[in-house]
């Protein structure tokens, strides 16, 4: 039944948006939000004060930074994966536009200003723009969902949880 729907250009198109919100599910709620309460590796590479956008996302080669982009990036993989055999082209699209979204969020070390109408068109769309993203690394609390906005409250709930249970995990007796 998916192969059918596939074949077709809006199918593709289906399918690219598929991966980017399944893989963007899986990256926030897998890895980005307990990597936020429970590790250290995330919160190092990509939220430190020593840091800048330019520093760790985009000019760095430094195997941590790699291993944080490896570590986001794999629930997407793991969707892709799940996704070729429906439509390789909406899987490829959808790969791409992520790889594109994480450079374009990115931009705002450059001191980018998003046009107004593409802030509204991602506003319509809940895709995330690069002040959005900045405003996560100023507030580390807010701004969940590497690509879409309607990810930020569910998140922010789960980092609840999960601090909760990180607390009440140390209060157990071994």
């Amino acid at each position: 039944m998916l192969e059918a729907i596939a074949r077709t250009f809006f199918g593709q198109l289906f399918i690219a948006w598929l991966l980017l919100v399944l893989g963007d599910f899986l990256s926030t709620f897998c890895y980005h939000v307990p990597e936020h309460v429970f590790g250290r590796l995330h919160l190092q590479t990509h939220h430190s004060a020593k840091k800048t956008f330019r520093h760790y996302a985009i000019l760095t080669a430094n195997l941590q930074v790699l291993l944080d982009g490896l570590l986001g990036a794999l629930p997407y993989l793991l969707m892709a994966v799940a996704l070729w055999s429906s439509s390789p082209i909406g899987v490829v699209g959808g790969l791409l536009f992520g790889q594109f979204h994480v450079w374009w969020r990115h931009v705002s070390a450059l001191s980018w200003q998003t046009p107004k109408p593409i802030t509204f068109l991602c506003q319509v769309l809940f895709i995330t723009t690069p002040e959005q993203h900045w405003l996560h690394h100023q507030k580390t609390n807010t701004g969940f969902g590497d690509i879409f906005t309607f990810f930020d409250q569910p998140a922010r709930a789960w980092m609840r949880f999960l601090r909760w249970l990180r607390l009440y995990r140390r209060y157990l007796p071994v």
